[in-house]
């Protein structure tokens, strides 16, 4: 059995589990009612999916940072250690809070200068999820990684059994073959990523048949608007950083939107077991470190292209001459994951980048939870005999 994680000792709530991620701990200060945070500003390196590392920047050691939990009428006091090489702030992103809290540089306190620690301390008087990120040089130090995400819990326990994930959606720039993003970059976003990792590097999210699934979903990446689609389930969008959705609002969806700088949850029940693709709807957000630049090449020989060109281009690779599926056979530069896909039951998953899997059992153990799905007879698509096409009257 995959357990349900639970909560720190003396604490209520059911705790979110981060796929790839972690959730940072706090210490009780005895006989002041306050939980105790310290989170550290720094640079990181990082692995996006075997084959392509970099050098980003985050919080506690990982990109995205850890995730902050606490339940509604908790007070905090957050240290912000800074040892990055230059002044940032953190801002709650959605939290209510006093306006001398809210982290924007120069408004509401000063930046935090290299080596300098600052005090954060509030009440969180609504549940609900919300982010954290910088808010002296924004473009920069969010471009480089460093985001995360909140929960507040209510003070109510969940009504059924619940499996509850944390994802943040991010997009970076990193050039084939770099390890540092281009923070500079305002399109052609080419590595997509959940918690910081691109398929085949993305964990899946694990349930049981008959839980109460709920996916909150944070986006503080710096453009785009990203179409969150879920296979085989319709599912209901119960809140945004906004708080809850009533009841009489709520609409089935398969696809939502999660625009930037929001935060989206979306809740349904694990009643079909199998091997769900969960992804960006924007095809290009499935790919890893696509060559926007280069033309399409559909029809043309390239044999020996890329060698020549690399000569004076280094890091080029050419685009597929008879479609893309198969570019992943292609060369591929150092430190690059382009077109790189996952290893399947059938074959290789060509999808990447803002990409993962739910697995739903109708058990779910670590040995179910890490095999891939056994399809009962006669139910997987496959090609189709003669004598079925002749009975059917279909020519080909």
């Amino acid at each position: 059995m995959v357990a349900i994680p639970k909560a720190p000792a003396g604490q209520k709530y059911q705790p979110v589990i981060v796929p790839d991620g972690a959730t940072l701990p706090f210490e009780m200060k005895a006989g002041q009612a306050v939980k105790v945070f310290h989170l550290v500003a720094e640079s990181v390196h990082h692995q996006i999916a075997p084959g392509l590392d970099i050098e980003a920047w985050g919080y506690n050691g990982r990109t995205p940072g850890p995730l902050l939990e606490a339940v509604v009428g908790d007070r905090v006091r957050i240290y912000v250690t800074n040892k990055l090489p230059e002044p940032t702030t953190v801002h709650w992103h959605g939290v209510f809070l006093p306006n001398g809290m809210d982290g924007v540089a120069g408004l509401t306190q000063p930046k935090i200068p290299p080596g300098k620690t600052f005090k954060y301390e509030f009440t969180f008087t609504e549940a609900g999820t919300f982010m954290y990120h910088p808010h002296f040089d924004e473009m920069t130090q969010i471009a480089m990684g460093m985001v995360g995400m909140i929960v507040v819990h209510p003070k109510t326990a969940p009504p059924r059994r619940l499996r509850d994930f944390s994802l943040m959606i991010h997009e970076w720039k990193i050039p084939i073959g770099a390890a540092r993003p281009d923070s500079l970059a305002m399109n052609d976003f080419n590595v997509l990523t959940f918690n910081s990792k691109a398929f085949p590097g993305t964990s899946p999210l694990a349930a049981e048949k008959g839980d109460l699934v709920r996916i909150r979903i944070g986006n503080l990446g710096p453009m785009d608007h990203h179409p969150i689609h879920l296979h085989g389930y319709a599912f209901e969008v119960v809140a945004t950083d906004g708080g809850p959705i009533p009841k009489d609002r709520r609409i089935l969806e398969t696809t939502t939107l999660v625009p930037t700088g929001t935060t989206r949850v979306i809740e349904f029940v694990a009643d079909k077991p199998g091997d769900w693709a969960f992804h960006c709807h924007m095809t290009h957000h499935a790919m890893n470190q696509m060559g926007h630049a280069y033309p399409p090449l559909i029809g043309t020989d390239t044999a020996g292209l890329d060698s020549k060109m690399r000569r004076v281009v280094p890091g080029y690779m050419s685009m597929g001459h008879t479609g893309m599926g198969d570019m992943y056979m292609t060369d591929q530069p150092d430190n690059s994951i382009s077109m790189k896909p996952g290893a399947g039951p059938f074959g290789p998953i060509e999808m990447g980048g803002m990409f993962t899997i739910l697995k739903v059992r109708d058990q779910l153990t670590e040995a179910s939870a890490a095999a891939w799905y056994t399809h009962p007879a006669g139910t997987v698509a496959g090609e189709a005999s003669a004598a079925e096409l002749a009975a059917d009257g279909i020519k080909v």
